[in-house]
């Protein structure tokens, strides 16, 4: 079983992570990362220290009403891609840690072929 890299912990929510494969597993946000377990294979985890985090990047489509994905792209390992039930809560929890100009809005495709077609 793998240590948490956190010690406080403000969200625990189940979620889906896409990187080789979709794994399912849980969310947990604390003050010290973001981390994501694998609920079947206990060596299959993703830590993430907030010093690490480049950028979050979240999909929005439909004017904000609809997060399907977000991701964490790292310093120096690659972006990281994650869904939940529940993606402001995530993204609401990672803000307390992640300062606002590192928080990117991803237009989903419904949403730039409004803006081309309305000019």
């Amino acid at each position: 079983m793998v240590q948490s890299i956190n010690t406080k912990v403000d969200l625990v929510i189940k979620a889906t992570s896409f990187t080789a494969l979709s794994d399912y597993g849980q969310i947990m946000i604390g003050d010290k990362g973001f981390e994501f377990f694998n609920d079947r294979d206990a060596r299959q985890f993703i830590q993430i220290a907030w010093g690490e985090v480049d950028y979050v990047i979240a999909s929005v489509m439909f004017k904000g009403k609809w997060i399907p994905r977000y991701a964490i792209q790292t310093k120096k390992n690659g972006t990281y891609t994650f869904a939940s039930k529940e993606p402001k809560k995530v993204l609401r929890a990672i803000r307390e840690y992640v300062p606002a100009e590192r928080l990117v809005q991803s237009l989903g495709v419904w949403d730039v072929i409004k803006r081309v077609f309305k000019h």
